[in-house]
């Protein structure tokens, strides 16, 4: 899909009235949005731009900047909110971004641009006054893989994030494969994560484009966003039910949210057909509870590496227990319990000729294939080995710890330990026994070596430092971060099995 405003025009001349985009502050249909999106192209072909960075919160303008770098075959370099000043620079310079366009004034000091000279007669429509434009004194020459149209920054464990380089084609290759496989048409998607996230731009905005679909941008605010560390979740629940979404996705944080919800009362839009769900691994339970509140919830595997999604179920095809089956534009192979996929691979990373060009990518996940349906059982840097020397993957554990939406987070710890404990954290309104009787109830469901002896309860803002944009833990960071805690765990309770 390389010519995207020539797709948007044939899509106007079939349906003139379908609405492309739509915020708090527009709707635009597939022909306004392709306008746009040219005349923003057109613009950057201009000044010879060969790297943007776009820092800002969730809008139909950043949509419009995303896929106008795509027309112009420009790399587009998405800034994640949540990144400190220090890691926004190293990513801009990793990148060689020459052009920064952010809702906040971020570089004091370097030469921002006069919109209204930079875009005469146009400035006002086509780059909104929301973007404060810097030119930025990097240079992409010689830091960037041939072909690189994106980098996406992975979050990490330090704070040194890599950038992952994707084609034009690869992104949307994947897209096309998701709306194959999804196959809902003029599907009405509501955007809740955050655009930056390679997941909600592909398969959130470019997949239900290639549908002829609407895509919904509500603000943070609107979506109960309230800055980086809250969530009004009377907030975000009123405002699903106000869109009434075909589609949403969501990380498991989120859906364990919406079942609380749905358990105390709130229903679901009847619109929804479907929600996907990926950012680590989701207990059966949970899917099966939230099927019977009316969530049509259907689990996804992928990474950053390879484009976002290599695996999916959806209500045509669906396995219990499966990350999902294999979508076509990918192939994968397990090597010594390893996940590897081939079809999909980055180009490599930002500023790391050795890492360029690779044939496949190794994730690092474990897993097995049935057929053309992948699960995945860990990931092998996380694999702990009990003193006992027996190999258990935390992930297990957790999955069936955050079955019921009583936890928040939960991390499982016990690597060369003769049990396990775990750091979890829980509304205010959940008490210690309750938390001590759930554990009762998943150790059950466990063998003895894999049971939770000890845990450790954390308040929830003692662990947003250590989580990243689709909600998992850093887990090397957290063990360090409370390594004093976890002894003692293992000192005032010695025990063998």
């Amino acid at each position: 899909m390389n010519n995207i405003v020539e797709f948007m025009r044939q899509t106007a001349q079939g349906s003139p009235a379908q609405i492309a985009l739509e915020d708090s502050q527009q709707q635009l249909s597939y022909q306004q949005l392709a306008q746009r999106v040219e005349v923003l192209a057109n613009w950057l072909q201009q000044r010879q731009v060969s790297c943007v960075a776009l820092h800002g919160g969730n809008s139909a303008d950043w949509v419009i900047v995303d896929l106008a770098c795509h027309v112009a075959n420009i790399v587009c370099l998405p800034l994640p909110l949540f990144f400190t000043p220090q890691q926004i620079r190293n990513c801009l310079e990793q990148a060689g971004a020459e052009l920064l366009l952010s809702e906040e004034l971020l570089l004091p000091g370097q030469c921002k641009l006069d919109l209204e000279e930079a875009l005469p007669g146009v400035a006002a429509w086509a780059l909104p006054e929301r973007f404060h434009c810097w030119e930025l004194p990097f240079n992409s020459s010689n830091q960037l893989p041939e072909g690189t149209q994106k980098i996406t920054f992975t979050s990490g464990s330090t704070g040194h994030p890599k950038g992952v380089c994707l084609s034009r084609d690869h992104q949307w290759r994947v897209a096309q494969s998701l709306a194959d496989e999804i196959a809902i048409k003029q599907p009405r998607h509501l955007c809740l994560l955050p655009l930056s996230t390679l997941l909600e731009n592909i398969a959130g905005v470019y997949s239900p484009l290639l549908c002829g679909g609407t895509v919904v941008i509500p603000s943070d605010a609107q979506r109960g966003m309230l800055g980086s560390s809250n969530l009004d979740s009377w907030r975000l629940l009123q405002c699903i039910s106000e869109i009434k979404p075909d589609s949403m996705i969501l990380i498991p944080q989120l859906l364990r949210l919406l079942l609380a919800a749905s358990q105390q009362g709130w229903q679901a839009p009847t619109s929804l057909k479907f929600v996907a769900v990926g950012g680590g691994r989701v207990d059966p339970q949970l899917l099966s509870k939230a099927r019977q509140l009316g969530l049509p919830v259907y689990e996804g595997y992928g990474l950053s590496e390879c484009g976002s999604v290599v695996a999916l179920n959806t209500p045509a095809n669906q396995r219990i227990g499966a990350a999902g089956k294999i979508l076509a534009h990918c192939q994968v192979r397990i090597e010594k319990q390893e996940v590897v996929v081939s079809g999909a691979c980055h180009l490599g990373y930002a500023g790391m000729p050795d890492s360029w060009y690779p044939h496949e990518v190794y994730t690092g996940d474990l897993g097995h294939c049935e057929e053309d349906w992948l699960f995945i059982d860990g990931r092998s840097k996380n694999l702990l080995i009990s003193s006992f020397g027996r190999n258990i993957s935390p992930e297990w554990v957790e999955s069936v710890l955050m079955s019921e939406p009583l936890l928040n987070q939960c991390m499982v710890v016990g690597d060369d330990k003769p049990y396990l404990c775990a750091l979890l954290s829980a509304s205010s309104a959940v008490n210690e026994q309750q938390i001590t009787n759930w554990i009762k109830t998943a150790n059950a469901q466990l063998p003895d070596y894999a049971q939770i002896r000890q845990w450790l309860r954390l308040e929830d803002k003692q662990l947003l430092p250590y989580i990243t944009a689709n909600g998992r833990l850093q887990r090397l960071a957290l063990l360090q971060a409370f390594d004093t805690q976890i002894d003692s765990l293992y000192q005032s309770h010695p025990q063998t099995n």
